[in-house]
């Protein structure tokens, strides 16, 4: 089950750098919350953007090979990282899509955490 949770996160969040990598604009003007934290900045953007398409990739790894679950456990604690800040931001009622950042961010970095690590007894070596 985790290695199918893995390959389910795995697309989202490598669409996500992807579309950050190669349409950052589009990127900062759709997501919500984004515009609210500065102004655009290209390289900012496409620097996220490689870490969110090498966490999915280490996601997808895990999902296509039990044994890459250390690159899934990287990739995931970035996103669970990611997750917090939200977390602290939603703690200190800064957030002006809450309901976003749950879903979107939090929950999903969660699962992918907990999909990056191997069954009990699964080969992984």
């Amino acid at each position: 089950m985790r290695r199918q949770l893995a390959a389910i996160l795995a697309i989202p969040t490598v669409l996500n750098g992807l579309v950050m990598l190669v349409a950052g604009p589009l990127w900062y003007e759709t997501v919500p919350g984004v515009t609210g934290t500065g102004p655009y900045n290209p390289h900012f953007v496409q620097d996220i953007g490689a870490a969110f398409l090498v966490a999915g990739l280490a996601l997808a790894a895990r999902a296509w090979r039990p044994r890459y679950w250390p690159a899934a456990v990287a990739g995931a604690g970035f996103l669970a990282v990611h997750a917090l800040l939200h977390v602290a931001i939603l703690a200190g009622g800064h957030s002006h899509y809450p309901a976003f950042d749950l879903l979107a961010i939090v929950l999903p970095s969660a699962a992918a955490l907990y999909s990056a690590f191997p069954n009990q007894g699964e080969h992984h070596a």
